[in-house]
């Protein structure tokens, strides 16, 4: 069993304050993994002004962009050495099919650390301007400061990519916390991180649970929380920033909608529907959980789903071929399980799946990947963010139906239509309330998209170049000549 004793505190390996320890279970196999040690508030306030003394005394704020470029290519190389490691690390902690930990959880971030690089070379960071009323103006791009970063565990290395290299890129230091359920692969970073020679106190690691996290985002010495997680909790979060005009970056919950046009393909649905739906066994905060079918169209729909869905390999998670493992714990097993008999109860129909355990697995937290048909948008698992394999079919008659069930939700973090006339479904995607769309897909993410939400999904903007912009400040300087004209 992997026993972590040290914290990872302004780029030093260091004793934590507290004898407290977090306990990682391996969904699968329902065993202790890992045994992690948890900061208190002495090592997050350590963290802080390891990160404060980083930023205002250190090289890395000041820096030229180049220079910080290439300290991130640096960490890309030593990072590609270990990517198998981390991925079997994500795997062990979360459960995450190993094909999908390799894939998701670990080759695209590492394709995005270096699509950020790219990013970062080609921003303009200094301007001159000629001014209105003559003197020049230089407009600068200066880091933001000490960034608090937190993250949840269904996409660990993804999501600190997404706010820790943007950061370090704009000359940030970041104090990073991830999720309690999966702090091996931060710790794992925080090891390539060292071997990368990256300066000492720009990144911090502090594990534990939601008290170092209300205790690293009310911090007085950071500049700017960066969130990803429930809606509930970025609530909170946004609370706190707003009382101290904190600025606040907020990627949160989505219940996103998939509109099948009635020139959709059943099979070309039915299989990209799965893959944008049931990754991570449903456990991605852009799933397309509702799919809107036209009425007349709706038993072919409905059918073609419930074969692809049936045809998913549900089990070990080390297994390559797997496709659907284990939910990350008990708490979220019983959580969806409570969605699934909510359904029931309100009357939808349950065409696969259902709360019981998959056949022929008799331990680990596991979900059969579920199809409701027959629902409504009032329904709660049609309403709420279930953070599983479940998926709810609702039928309209219109497009004009079908447009305002999607966006009658509290949520707009993604959304896609589907159908032959791609100029028509970019005229759907236009009247769609979301932050993110796909056309004849699921929203795929790329590095140079920025992605985030509206509405109760969040503010703010990850990847692309808005993702760096995130931790900038813009400077205006005025000039005027001191000697005589």
């Amino acid at each position: 069993m992997q026993h972590e004793t040290e914290l990872f505190i302004g780029g030093t390996w260091t004793a934590p304050s507290l004898d407290d320890e977090i306990e990682v279970i391996c969904p699968h196999t329902e065993a202790c993994v890992a045994r992690v040690a948890v900061a208190g508030p002495a090592d997050v306030d350590a963290a802080v002004a390891a990160a404060r003394a980083s930023f205002e005394k250190g090289d890395w704020s000041q820096a030229d962009p180049s220079e910080r470029v290439s300290a991130i290519k640096r960490l890309v190389e030593v990072y590609a050495a270990r990517q198998s490691e981390m991925a079997e690390t994500i795997t062990s902690e979360i459960g995450a099919p190993i094909s999908f930990s390799r894939r998701a959880q670990v080759a695209f971030p590492l394709a995005m650390m270096s699509a950020f690089a790219a990013l970062a070379e080609s921003l303009t960071w200094r301007e001159t301007r000629h001014g209105f009323f003559g003197p020049d103006v230089h407009v600068r791009k200066e880091p933001v400061g000490v960034v608090a970063a937190i993250v949840p565990w269904n996409m660990p290395q993804f999501l600190i990519t997404t706010k820790l290299i943007p950061a370090l890129l704009a000359g940030c230091s970041v104090v990073l916390k991830p999720a309690a359920e999966s702090p091996l692969d931060a710790l794992l970073l925080a090891r390539i991180i060292d071997e990368a020679d990256l300066p000492p106190g720009i990144v911090s690691v502090v594990p534990g649970d939601a008290a170092v996290g209300e205790h690293l985002v009310s911090h007085p010495g950071v500049d700017k929380v960066s969130f990803t997680g429930s809606t509930a909790a970025g609530r909170r979060i946004a609370g706190v920033c707003g009382a101290d005009l904190r600025p606040v970056s907020l990627e949160l919950g989505g219940k996103s909608a998939a509109i099948v046009l009635a020139d959709a393909d059943p099979a070309t649905v039915s299989a990209g529907v799965r893959t944008a739906s049931l990754s991570n066994s449903g456990q991605i905060c852009n799933a397309l959980t509702r799919v809107l079918v036209p009425t007349d169209r709706a038993g072919e729909f409905v059918d073609a789903l419930a074969a692809e869905m049936g045809r998913m390999v549900i089990g070990d998670p080390r297994d390559p071929d797997t496709q659907v493992g284990p939910l990350v714990s008990r708490r979220q097993q019983e959580r969806v399980r409570g969605y699934i008999e909510s359904g029931k109860r309100e009357g939808a129909q349950l065409i696969l799946g259902g709360p019981e355990m998959p056949d022929g697995i008799d331990r680990g937290w596991y979900v059969q990947p579920t199809l409701f048909s027959g629902a409504h948008n009032s329904m709660q698992i049609a309403r709420e963010e279930i953070f599983g394999p479940v998926i709810t079919v609702i039928t309209y008659g219109s497009e004009e139906e079908a447009i305002s069930i999607a966006n009658d939700s509290e949520y707009g973090l993604a959304g896609s239509v589907w159908t032959e006339d791609v100029d028509h479904g970019l005229a759907i995607a236009a009247q769609i309330r979301t932050g993110t769309f796909g056309v004849n897909q699921g929203y795929a993410m790329d590095p140079v998209a920025p992605f985030g939400g509206v509405k109760c999904s969040g503010y703010g903007r990850e990847l692309g170049r808005e993702g760096i912009e995130e931790y900038l400040i813009t400077k205006s300087i005025s000039v005027t000549s001191t000697r005589p004209a």
